[in-house]
């Protein structure tokens, strides 16, 4: 099996968590590879479908393959909240270490259907599979999530990891993607349910915002992985706005350099949130 999964479970058996981090272009990948290096922490770097959709998976792995091979910690290549079967296979075939499949949308006999799917041609190949259930409030390209029960479903988490093998599970606890509006509250009782039923890896959606306490407090009750979107692309808009306007009209390279030392200041913050610094093997 990939070598993801034995890096999870060593981030579960000793209380901290592998973060992820989305990346757009090769510049925000550089960024998080070299914060990751020099915190000594395994890092999983992530595309989501709409980086997908503009640039391809072939693409996306022949740009990442270079970086990984020579980065001096362990980098997993993920595909992030695909809800396309055929998306995860395709990534599977183009050379990432693990894809999640996306089915929190759907009635549950019909995510437990996709998740099977993608894992029984995941693990033919060795690539690790997460799935999701309950859902992850927020706006964007998973979906709109506002009121009703959107909290994971104990019951229905142990039926989806029994009838497919997943080897992670995102669950729904009351994070969002993108900026919170207010204090995030997170359901830790409803988490800790979930821990007490199921082994498996679990893994926090929604990074960005979410106090360091609640962050941390979430490990310890099983979380080990931890994702980090939005704060890696806003760092990368804000840096360009701000070198453009001070600087004027400068080459790519050296208005992307500027920004890099942003993005890597966001990502060493949430490494060191999810204490992984040094845990590098």
């Amino acid at each position: 099996m990939s070598k993801l999964l034995p890096m999870l479970k060593k981030a579960q058996n000793e209380g901290y968590a592998i973060p992820a981090f989305n990346y757009a272009d090769i510049w925000e990948l550089e960024a998080i590879i070299e914060a990751a290096e020099l915190e000594k922490s395994p890092v999983m770097v992530a595309s989501i479908p709409k980086v997908v959709d503009a640039h391809g998976c072939s693409v996306l792995a022949g740009m990442a393959r270079p970086m990984i091979e020579r980065a001096q910690v362990p980098v997993i290549l993920h595909l992030d909240h695909s809800v396309s079967v055929e998306m995860c296979k395709e990534a599977v075939d183009c050379g990432f270490d693990s894809v999640m499949i996306d089915g929190s949308k759907l009635p549950l006999e019909e995510n437990i259907a996709s998740v099977k799917s993608v894992v029984d041609y995941a693990h033919a190949r060795d690539i690790c599979v997460e799935g999701e259930i309950g859902q992850i409030m927020g706006r964007g390209y998973e979906g709109n999530f506002e009121g009703g029960d959107y909290l994971v479903q104990v019951p229905e988490a142990v039926r989806l990891v029994e009838e497919t093998g997943a080897d992670s599970l995102a669950v729904g606890i009351g994070t969002a993607h993108g900026f919170y509006k207010g204090e995030p509250k997170l359901n830790f009782g409803r988490l800790a349910q979930v821990r007490d039923q199921l082994d498996i890896p679990l893994v926090l959606h929604g990074g960005t915002g979410i106090p360091e306490v609640d962050v941390q407090h979430s490990i310890r009750l099983g979380m080990c992985k931890v994702n980090v979107g939005t704060a890696i692309w806003h760092a990368h808009v804000q840096a360009l706005e701000t070198v453009f306007r001070e600087q004027g009209l400068i080459h790519t390279i050296d208005a992307n350099e500027f920004a890099k030392q942003k993005i890597r200041e966001v990502v060493t913050n949430a490494i060191r949130m999810c204490m992984s610094c040094g845990k590098a093997e």
